[in-house]
């Protein structure tokens, strides 16, 4: 049984330790048998980096490594390229002073490796000499190869001005790409997020974005067949519809049925550690920003849900104009669900990919939302064991004791509790935490209503309303509207179910809930 290449991202030593490597390089000779240059955007952790060492391998002429493999037979090993193989991955970028170092770093790496002098001074000009004179000296067009393009940005993106410097010295190094073209073979871009091509890569006109191609959909990620035939071995009794669900899921535009990948590094995780579900991937970095973003812009929670969108969303943006839904698609936290066309035009409906993502994501959200850390799984337990036996007075006071439990001082910088959808935007983060099926402004032929929870044989139709002149007794609007409108009838008759009526109302002075009433219609 081969091992488990946790955490190598270099083919040599994944491929001298007996590791466990599913064959790219069918998908590396379609992008590299004529020259070219191509961005790819993938979620972080997803291979892109063994997926560039593996073209710097090819391009370098390592013929031996690649034994067995497809590009063994098929690619033309006398003819050689230098490689320039750029990593923004490791460290942290802080200031444009940092950028500059780490770029320097680089430049003298290359220097001294292809042993080359140089005259000029500044990052730009030294660059360029390098292409220049590597490419003189070996008679032969450069490679260029980058990794995670944009970590000096993503690492400054709660610091505007700071991320705005970082970006022109960025742009500044890029353009040499540009003006070296005709001593460049291949290049090659990869990172999470795909900011505007005006602003970063300006002076590249035929960078080529295949993130969305579907002969590249699977260029990163384990497909369900890559699983059978490479990971036969360990996958000895696992349940493959468990792992599907937890797991599997990401679509970037291929069949729906044999190009949705897996995370790889949650398959190696999940393996290593005795196969055991856990949420690996999500535990390696959290959404903090995306977080702020949403407090930030009264971001409504359950808009998350199915979000449809054009193909200009999901393309790029840049620091001062950040999309939410962009964002969360280019980082991995939604995937594509469907695509139809309308009006010629592309539209994209998005979901999150699988169990872990999504479970996790709403449990970030209900610490973004309330400030809770130790108490959560018991309320989460309680406002499951309510939805399952229908005891509402139970799921009541959980209600007012989530709203009653976030202190005050937290709203100090912001007023997220004067926000009408602050209220349904944390329901929804509970409601989706515990796994329930949640259909935000579910539509009837009369309307619509807020939500609907689905869990297991429970469905609650439910109407959230707001007040700040709240009188005791008095009618409760919220449940009335339900019952006027007859949102729950759609429901109604479906076999082994039982439909309920909620209808909650928030005092935003008292920052709680203030009325429940309930009732079941069968």
């Amino acid at each position: 049984m081969k091992n488990l290449p946790v955490g190598i991202s270099t083919l040599s030593k994944l491929l001298e330790n007996n590791m466990v490597y599913v064959d790219k390089t069918e998908i590396a000779y379609k992008l590299i048998h004529k020259a070219g240059a191509y961005f790819l955007s993938r979620p972080r952790r997803f291979g892109k980096s063994l997926f560039l060492d593996t073209l710097k391998e090819i391009f370098e002429g390592n013929k031996d490594l690649f034994k067995g493999l497809f590009i063994y037979d098929n690619w033309d090993w006398n003819k050689k390229y230098p490689v320039i193989k750029i990593d923004f991955a490791g460290g942290s970028v802080k200031n444009i002073k940092d950028l500059n170092n780490k770029i320097q770093a680089n430049i003298n790496h290359y220097k001294n490796l292809y042993n080359i002098q140089l005259n000029e001074t500044g990052i730009s000009n030294q660059f360029n000499e390098v292409i220049f004179k590597i490419q003189d000296k070996f008679s032969s067009k450069v490679v260029i190869l980058i990794d995670e393009y944009d970590k000096p940005l993503l690492d400054n993106i709660e610091n505007p001005e700071m991320a705005m410097e970082i970006r022109e010295g960025l742009k500044n190094f890029y353009s040499v790409i540009k003006e070296q073209d005709a001593n460049i073979q291949f290049v090659f871009l990869t990172g999470v997020s795909k900011f505007s091509k005006v602003n970063i890569f300006s002076g590249i006109n035929n960078l080529e974005d295949i993130t969305l191609n579907k002969d590249y959909a699977t260029i990163c990620g384990y497909t369900q067949n890559d699983l059978e035939v490479y990971f036969k071995e360990h996958l000895e009794g696992v349940d493959r519809e468990l792992l599907k669900k937890w797991y599997n899921g990401y679509n970037f535009l291929g069949n729906v049925h044999t190009s949705a990948v897996y995370n790889p590094f949650d398959i190696l995780l999940f393996l290593s550690n005795g196969k055991t579900y856990r949420n690996y991937w999500f535990e390696t970095g959290t959404p903090t920003f995306l977080i702020k973003l949403f407090q930030k812009n009264n971001y409504f929670l359950p808009d998350l849900n199915d979000i449809e969108v054009g193909e200009e969303i999901l393309s790029s943006f840049d620091i001062d104009n950040i999309e939410p839904t962009t964002l969360l698609f280019q980082s991995g936290y939604l995937t594509i669900k469907e695509v139809t066309t309308v009006m010629g035009r592309l539209k994209f409906k998005l979901q999150f990919p699988n169990f872990e993502v999504k479970t996790s994501f709403n449990e970030y959200l209900i610490n973004g939302y309330t400030f809770y850390t130790t108490q959560k799984m018991k309320l989460e337990e309680s406002i499951y064991n309510s939805l399952q036996s229908g005891s509402f007075d139970t799921l009541e006071k959980t209600i007012s004791r989530i709203f009653a439990g976030i202190p005050y001082r937290n709203f100090t910088k912001n007023k997220m509790y004067e926000y009408e959808g602050y209220y349904a935007s944390v329901l929804y983060a509970f409601f989706s935490a515990i796994n329930c099926d949640v259909i935000p402004e579910d539509i009837t032929n009369h309307g619509q209503v807020d939500m609907t929870i689905k869990l297991g044989d429970t469905i609650c139709v439910m109407e959230i309303k707001t007040t700040t002149n709240f009188e005791p007794n008095s009618q409760n609007l919220a449940l009335k509207q339900i019952q006027d409108m007859d949102y729950a009838r759609k429901y109604l008759g479906i076999t082994n179910t039982k439909v309920y009526e909620l209808g909650l109302v928030f005092d935003m002075d008292k920052r709680n809930l203030v009325q429940f009433d309930w009732r079941i219609r069968r």
